[in-house]
């Protein structure tokens, strides 16, 4: 299971509103100087705050901190949904245009259609499963004032 803290901002039947502030690996980097989001991350710009709607069973208040969490083979199908299929229909369009021996513009719209094609299909799917409860972050459990010290420190 991979885990994020965050606080509870909204409350609804079933479910809440997590608020979770993104992170930077830029402070570990040797490149961080040289690199855009190292500067922006310097800048402070690069921790933003983004809502996440966990499911959840505990009873928790709005300002909580809690710890949520999503399956790690759910995270992989996820990834392989929004960036591998979407490629190997760019090549499939590619493959078909180059067998039926056409030129290069069409070659290129063709990977293209294919590449929308796919994306649009895992649309349609991720749409469809939305409300799938193994597909949702959950909230995991509720944190202790004396365990936020903690972990702070």
């Amino acid at each position: 299971m991979i885990e994020e803290r965050g606080r509870v901002v909204a409350l609804e039947q079933g479910a809440v509103w997590v608020q979770t502030l993104r992170k930077s690996t830029c402070s570990s980097c040797s490149a961080k100087a040289t690199c855009g989001q190292g500067v922006l991350d310097s800048l402070g710009l690069g921790r933003e705050r983004g809502h996440v709607r966990a499911l959840c069973r505990l009873p928790v208040q709005v300002g909580d901190q809690v710890m949520i969490g999503v399956r790690e083979e759910q995270l992989l199908q996820s990834a392989v949904l929004v960036y591998l299929l979407p490629l190997l229909g760019l090549f499939a369009g590619a493959l078909l245009a180059d067998g039926l021996g056409w030129s290069e513009p069409r070659l290129i719209g063709m990977a293209l259609l294919g590449a929308a094609l796919v994306w649009l299909a895992v649309r349609t799917y991720c749409q469809r499963h939305a409300d799938d409860e193994q597909r949702q972050p959950v909230v995991l459990r509720a944190l202790l004032a004396s365990a936020e010290t903690e972990a702070d420190c």
